[in-house]
């Protein structure tokens, strides 16, 4: 299998707080009735691993780059689900230290995801221009940080190779296939491109071009990441209601929610995973965080992703997970087998403190910590679910992406919200451009000054 979803934990006897069996029988029938809308008209993106035509252009394209310049640099300039999907992908299937020892023959992985000056500039300034790859991406177009990211890495890439032409081919813009501000640009200035397919928003798009070039660019498997996608899609959809693990888990946190508890905690028991925990929270919070549900009405809805790290995490958050206050819901992500054996050497000297330890493996130890956690907040009442994956490869990285996107859609339309606008985050850009003087947000920029001249300001200086 390629993912298993452990509901045990969710689960009391009614003498807690959590759910009963019995209870969450009884909703199941709602869900199921989500889940055949959903299977009746399925988004663009939960068949992108059937997209054979993204995964030749992406391969295409990195080939084509490889041969051409053999970049010691690859740099994906984005935000959101433009760039932690790319984020996620490299840290989980790269080498640890993959920005100064990446696998050989492949270049160095960066993504850039703020306009923190120091950041760019301490970036650009150590990274030599003339041996660097950017992919650019954005749908639209219309994401001012990835515009002026975009400039600020033309303008240095431009000053360290000969002509414009020879920087155009330092480049490749992700972006609509067919409209938006770059197309047209890409058109008139014949930068190379890949799609962003119809339908398919930024933070379900890691399947596509947006997360497949940033994989062929770093010499991962895309074609066993569609794979574990694919048979993980054939199998939630084959499953009958009671049996589909993406509609339990999607139903288990709704009912939470419903119950009080907000609080979704990602606990990644995986260094090389953890920034699966990013890309979940973006996806959980932006496709379910919502002001208004389908019909229009005010409902303020949405839960609250939270990130942790197995073993850091227990000498940070385990305190309040278990003994604060009971509103959250835990998903641990355990691997079954780690890419590497490494046992904990022989004590150096008789002490308590290696006690424990002769004969003992550091994955042991790790399985340890994440057991003991699980067991101490069921102990404690708490509502507890786990994710397992054989181990962390491409095929299986495919499968924990599609299984959560199914999971939230899901999640989304049980709510009675649309999981896939973002009118709260265009909110943000509209107000941006305007503080940026962009043409057409004349009037708004005016209504916001005025706004801010009439803040009563409270600032306290030590």
């Amino acid at each position: 299998m390629a993912l298993t979803f452990d509901a045990t934990g969710l689960f009391g006897d009614g003498k807690d707080a959590r759910l009963t069996r019995a209870e969450f029988a009884a909703a199941l029938p709602r869900a199921a009735v989500v889940r055949d809308r959903h299977l009746a008209n399925l988004p663009a993106w939960r068949t992108l691993h059937a997209r054979r035509e993204h995964l030749d252009a992406s391969l295409r394209r990195a080939e084509e780059v490889k041969q051409r310049h053999a970049p010691e640099v690859f740099v994906v300039l984005g935000i959101g689900g433009s760039a932690l999907g790319s984020e996620a992908l490299a840290a989980a299937l790269a080498p640890v230290y993959q920005e100064w020892r990446p696998s050989p023959g492949q270049p160095r992985l960066f993504v850039l995801d703020n306009v923190d000056p120091d950041w760019l500039g301490e970036f650009f300034d150590a990274i030599p221009a003339d041996r660097m790859h950017v992919n650019v991406i954005s749908k639209s177009g219309g994401t001012l940080e990835t515009s002026a990211q975009f400039l600020l890495a033309w303008e240095r890439v431009r000053r360290a190779v000969s002509s414009d032409a020879e920087a155009r081919e330092r480049f490749t813009i992700t972006t609509d296939p067919a409209g938006g501000h770059y197309r047209a640009l890409c058109e008139r200035q014949g930068f190379a491109t890949l799609p962003v397919p119809a339908g398919v928003g930024g933070r379900f798009s890691v399947l596509s071009p947006v997360g497949l070039f940033t994989a062929a660019m770093g010499g991962m498997d895309c074609a066993s990441l569609l794979e574990g996608a694919a048979k993980t899609d054939a199998r939630l959809r084959a499953a009958t209601p009671d049996a589909d693990p993406a509609l339990a888990y999607a139903l288990a946190h709704v009912l939470y929610l419903e119950r009080g508890k907000p609080g979704h905690v990602h606990f990644v028991y995986s260094h090389k995973a953890r920034l699966l925990a990013d890309w979940y929270q973006q996806l959980w919070a932006e496709s379910l965080g919502k002001k208004r549900d389908e019909q229009g009405r005010k409902v303020h809805v949405g839960p609250t992703p939270l990130k942790a790290i197995g073993p850091t995490d227990q000498h940070s958050q385990i305190q309040l997970f278990v003994e604060g206050p009971d509103d959250k819901v835990y998903t641990f992500l355990k691997l079954d087998k780690f890419g590497r054996e490494l046992a904990v050497p022989e004590p150096f000297a008789d002490s308590p403190a290696f006690a424990p330890l002769p004969g003992r493996s550091f994955q042991e130890l790790m399985q340890a910590e994440r057991e003991g956690t699980e067991i101490a907040l069921e102990q404690a009442g708490r509502p507890v679910c786990r994710i397992e994956l054989c181990k962390l490869d491409a095929f299986h990285l495919g499968a924990y992406f599609l299984f959560f996107e199914v999971a939230t859609a899901l999640a989304g339309h049980m709510l009675g919200i649309d999981p896939y606008d973002q009118p709260g985050v265009e909110a943000g850009k509209k107000n941006a451009l305007a503080l940026m003087n962009a043409p057409g947000f004349e009037a708004h920029a005016l209504a916001l000054r005025g706004a801010i001249a009439r803040r009563q300001v409270v600032r306290l200086t030590c």
